[in-house]
């Protein structure tokens, strides 16, 4: 397990609330196994795009600071 720093945790928090949504749409019942490809593609996508957004945003209100990725 990686050693996440505060500002990775909070941008988990962040993508965790946008992949929540999308579970909505799918159904929270569906299991993993369940899953289409597109649909565990989604998941992956957003959880990746909700982290490097949260990342970003917290770069751009902390002047000088620079996204490691």
């Amino acid at each position: 397990m990686v050693d996440l720093t505060e500002h990775e945790q909070a941008a988990i928090h962040t993508a965790v609330k946008a992949v929540a949504e999308l579970l909505d749409e799918i159904g929270w019942q569906t299991r993993l196994a369940d899953l289409t490809e597109p649909q565990v593609r989604a998941l992956i996508e957003t959880a990746v795009e909700g982290f490097q957004v949260a990342m970003h945003a917290m770069a751009a209100s902390n002047t000088g600071s620079e996204v490691p990725f």
